[in-house]
């Protein structure tokens, strides 16, 4: 009895070493993609003819589009990692890419 309690334990150990090993590349792509999205909200056009900024836009859009993509897959296809990181770590890339598709369909 002792002894499944040890193993329940050392599994808890694993998942929150899993958890903070994973919160970096994961907490660098939300950045970036949190970057990406703020330079595509910021950017106006000068006018109908500023093709460069609807451009940068569209760009900028479809780049945060695929970092949270890439941290979706990462965060959710893992079975290991989905049970270690928990529901609320699929948020972020889920919000930044409504935000993304919202830019680019409303202005770019």
């Amino acid at each position: 009895m002792a002894e499944r309690r040890e193993d329940a334990h050392a599994a808890e150990d694993d998942d929150g070493c899993l958890r903070r090993v994973m919160a970096v590349p994961l907490g660098i792509l939300y950045l970036l993609a949190g970057g990406l999205c703020y330079s595509a909200l910021t950017i106006r056009p000068s006018g109908t003819w500023d093709e460069d900024a609807y451009a940068a836009i569209t760009l900028f859009c479809f780049l945060a589009i695929v970092v949270s993509a890439i941290a979706l897959v990462i965060t959710a296809a893992p079975p290991a990692v989905r049970r270690a990181m928990g529901p609320r770590w699929l948020a972020p890339p889920l919000i930044l890419v409504v935000i993304a598709a919202t830019r680019w369909a409303l202005g770019g």
